[in-house]
């Protein structure tokens, strides 16, 4: 996965106005907005879900998503400073080496564990227990590290300012091969993940569907039902909005950056600008979870509800302490 990152592939050096304009000059204000919002968001929702009891296989599975959010929050600043034009080309070496391998292997346990809380929220009645989601999240991030690390391994070959930018030129005969069939890999886990998601969701919407006829949905199972389909369609939505368009055009950069490939120049251009694109929505992610873990889980939302009450009636308390002190000194009540 580390070739795609945000450094330029081979070629793009005769394209250097329109690179500028869009990865130089869009995306990092984007990326900063999205690292702030993010940020924020992940660290309030960390807060709630270490209190949180882990009593299901559902706050295994969002726990898990908090961490690889987090982890991939973390390298947003390295990829802002690319580019923008900082830290020289020994920090396109780290963006090639380790970081692009954290954004991507984070990218890939959120997209499996959504694909876990489909099957939960699938097989529920069958008592999927909270010891069977611990050992399922920790072999998904074992085998995710044991894919990407070799990524980090094999990108070992000399580095200068001529190649920094240029991933796969980093990268030994073999971290080339290794590439080629983590990136294959990857791709086959999403699109396996995708049509898990697709068969349970749509069983499960069947179901409600069904107990909404079968009692004629009077007003309490009218709300069930509604809540039922908006937590549904919340992982959906997330899922088809940030993951979806980045594979599909996933393919066709991969190829065009392999030696060799026989893509034009004007070819690789387009693509790695579509791929950049794609890229940014699938890092909106990282603000979108949040509102999954507050649809889908109620412990979550109501430990959210009275943390802000707290909050907000204490910052009431304050105003009207102010404002009383304010009165006394001014001989008014």
């Amino acid at each position: 996965n580390t070739a795609l990152t945000t450094t330029q592939p081979a070629g793009l050096e005769l394209l250097p106005h329109c690179r500028h304009i869009f990865t130089n000059d869009v995306l990092p204000p984007l990326y900063f907005v999205i690292w702030i919002v993010g940020f924020f968001m992940n660290c309030l929702a960390a807060s709630i879900f270490v209190r949180l009891p882990t009593d299901s296989g559902l706050v295994v599975y969002l726990k898990n998503m908090v961490v690889a959010d987090l982890l991939m929050l973390s390298t947003f600043p390295f990829k802002m400073a690319a580019q923008l034009g900082l830290g020289g080309w020994r920090l396109h070496v780290v963006i090639c080496r380790y970081t692009s391998v954290l954004f991507y292997s984070s990218m890939y346990v959120g997209i499996l564990l959504m694909g876990f809380i489909s099957l939960e929220r699938y097989v529920r009645m069958f008592g999927h227990s909270v010891g069977f989601a611990r050992s399922l999240a920790f072999l998904t991030w074992s085998l995710l590290l044991l894919g990407v690390l070799p990524n980090v391994l094999l990108t070992s070959q000399p580095a200068n300012e001529t190649n920094s930018r240029k991933c796969m030129e980093l990268k030994t005969p073999l971290g080339i091969q290794w590439h080629q069939a983590s990136t294959l890999f990857c791709t086959s886990l999403f699109w396996v993940t995708l049509l898990v998601l697709a068969f349970c969701y749509t069983s499960i919407a069947c179901r409600v569907y069904q107990s909404y006829r079968r009692v004629r949905c009077n007003n309490i199972n009218s709300k069930v039902c509604h809540k039922v389909h908006r937590s549904i369609f919340s992982l959906l939505l997330v899922f088809f909005i940030c993951f979806v368009p980045y594979h599909v055009c996933r393919v066709p950069y991969t190829m065009s950056q392999m030696p060799k490939s026989g893509f034009s120049y004007h070819s690789r251009f387009l693509l790695f600008q579509l791929k950049e694109g794609m890229l940014f929505l699938s890092a909106i992610n990282v603000c979108l979870d949040p509102i999954i873990y507050v649809l889908m889980c109620q412990t979550f939302r109501e430990s959210l509800i009275r943390k802000l009450r707290i909050y907000l009636g204490e910052e009431t308390r304050s105003g009207d302490k102010t404002d009383t002190q304010t009165d006394s000194r001014t001989g008014e009540r």
